[in-house]
């Protein structure tokens, strides 16, 4: 059985998940087990290839796992199973993300501030295990991914969102 922190529960999911997701032609984006408060939610990000997930590829794929899960009971406590898309402005975590968006601009908040910078918009230019590398208005920078509270795909609707709250 697995460990019941989040990042050998979320891994113990994924391997559950996997061949449910390959079945349905879909792909994993991502798997989060995080506590809210008194709840732990156990979140399953798809994709596919082939264009936008809808709540049908969710409830198709939402119905076996939750079978599997019961079968395989990978977690002690209650929780509750999400599954739906990594949205646009998607999370990169796993070295893939990283690799597959070089050269796309992504949004970076640092833990704390770091040189002035809270929040800031750049483009990826490299990965390794421990810190990424971008270009900024300002040059080139080494990110160490330990300093950052997220770091995704920058979404220029999402600009467009905090626009109109400043005006």
């Amino acid at each position: 059985m697995a460990g019941k922190k989040g990042g050998n529960t979320a891994a113990a999911v994924y391997e559950i998940a996997k061949p449910i997701a390959d079945g349905l032609n879909l792909k994993i984006w991502d798997v989060s087990f995080d506590k809210e408060g008194a709840m732990w939610y156990l979140r399953v990000l798809i994709e596919k290839e082939d264009g936008a997930v809808d709540m049908d590829d969710c409830e198709a794929m939402t119905r076996p796992l939750s079978k599997a899960l019961d079968e395989a009971d990978p977690i002690e406590q209650n929780y509750m199973l999400e599954v739906g898309s990594p949205g646009l402005g998607r999370q990169l975590r796993r070295p893939e993300h990283f690799e597959e968006f070089l050269e796309c601009p992504v949004r970076i908040r640092y833990i704390r501030e770091i040189d002035g910078m809270k929040e800031f918009i750049a483009i990826l230019k490299g990965y390794n295990k421990d810190s990424i590398s971008v270009i900024t208005e300002e040059g080139d920078r080494e990110i160490k991914l330990s300093d950052t509270a997220f770091v995704k795909l920058f979404d220029d609707d999402e600009d467009e969102l905090f626009k109109d709250d400043e005006e």
